[in-house]
């Protein structure tokens, strides 16, 4: 979530089919009872692997108003459109939505389903950085599931099984209160400028943190490096602690409002969605994605496999993956997954569209094992990269 962002429909398409397509090449539970039968010739929703499964989507949909209920975790309100979502979904079935942890990371999302089996507060959903995502597939936590549109989705952007399944994304930019900062940054190599001593910050921990991960990963594109070495992106974040440049304070919306991290590194949908919210308020916030970093990633939606409300969970993603659904993402500035289809059947948002924050160059993406690599390069070296 100004001049860098506004963009032709045209050239937002082109890079959402294009360059998007090639992304990762990555008390007890109600579950067994509660879960009403799915309908004539039906399965559970627990064990339902699509609407279909469960007795078509009647079924599904009122099993769902059954539960009455879903629970999330870790998808504030301001984030890609999220409010919108979760007053859709709620409005259009009249379920209620419970997002416990709302700032939460990925890593917390996986530790509440690992601690929480069995229980009625456990998350039903996910929404988890790719990385997370995969590993999570992998340990057998997400239940394989398929969306109506699940086809739809280009086999780069989903796992077979549907145990995950990407959603919508961006591109790691640079936001920057143009009221505090003189001249705003445009690249990673800008970053280190003594103009900007201590106020570079990233949105959150990248041992944790899927929008801080991909920080480091675009610094080290940005700094020589690669999809198998992120190691220069520390060195970069070291260089910037040294500097006196970097911020320690994690970005949210409310720092971004009180001008504690004048300079966030952050995904482009939410430093673009910043704008907006902060517009009315006095605060002059622009994006750019630097040039010398381009990387671009989706996050991912899964469903715990022991989720206590197993088609409520279901049809949130039936959801999500719906027209409206995906135009809705659209509106928060990210790209959904499926905006090429949405595009070529004639029910994208076209204005929507036309605001995405400008890009230049063509992005990499990680593939799963470079993720993984990745992850256990920041987890032995990230705290000591930034306490120099």
């Amino acid at each position: 979530m100004i001049p860098p962002r506004i963009r032709t429909a045209g050239l937002a398409m082109t890079l959402a089919a294009s360059a998007f397509a090639l992304a990762a090449c990555g008390a007890k539970s109600d579950a067994s009872t509660g879960a009403a039968d799915g309908g004539k010739g039906g399965k559970s929703p627990a064990a339902a692997t699509s609407a279909k499964d469960a007795g078509g989507m009647d079924a599904l949909i009122a099993a769902a108003k059954k539960e009455g209920t879903l629970n999330a975790i870790a998808i504030p309100r301001d984030w890609a459109n999220y409010g919108a979502l979760i007053d859709g979904f709620t409005k259009k079935y009249g379920i209620k939505v419970s997002v416990e942890n709302p700032d939460g990371t990925s890593a917390d999302e996986i530790n509440a389903v690992k601690t929480r089996k069995g229980q009625d507060r456990a998350p039903d959903v996910l929404d988890l950085g790719a990385s997370f995502a995969q590993s999570a597939g992998e340990q057998g936590l997400t239940a394989p599931y398929k969306v109506e549109g699940f086809d739809k989705i280009p086999a780069a952007q989903k796992d077979a099984k549907g145990r995950w399944f990407n959603d919508y994304g961006g591109y790691v930019s640079i936001g920057c209160d143009a009221k505090r900062v003189k001249v705003c940054p445009q690249t990673f190599a800008d970053l280190l400028k003594p103009e900007y001593k201590g106020q570079v910050a990233l949105n959150g921990n990248p041992t944790k943190s899927g929008s801080a991960f991909a920080g480091v990963y675009a610094a080290s594109l940005a700094n020589g490096g690669s999809l198998d070495n992120i190691q220069p992106g520390l060195d970069f974040f070291a260089k910037l602690k040294k500097a006196g440049n970097y911020n320690p304070v994690e970005s949210t919306p409310a720092t971004v409002e009180k001008g504690e991290t004048p300079i966030s590194i952050d995904w482009d949908y939410l430093n673009a969605g910043y704008a907006d919210q902060f517009k009315g308020k006095g605060l002059d916030w622009k994006t750019a994605v630097p040039t010398d970093g381009v990387y671009a990633q989706y996050y991912s939606q899964a469903i715990n496999k022991d989720a206590p409300h197993p088609a409520a969970a279901r049809l949130w993603q039936e959801y999500l993956y719906s027209t409206e659904g995906q135009n809705l993402w659209l509106k928060g500035y990210a790209r959904p997954v499926l905006m090429p289809a949405l595009d070529k059947d004639g029910t994208l948002d076209k204005a929507a569209a036309a605001k995405l924050p400008q890009v230049s160059g063509t992005p990499t993406f990680p593939t799963e094992a470079q993720n993984t690599q990745a992850k256990t390069v920041l987890a032995n070296g990230w705290a000591k990269a930034i306490s120099g």
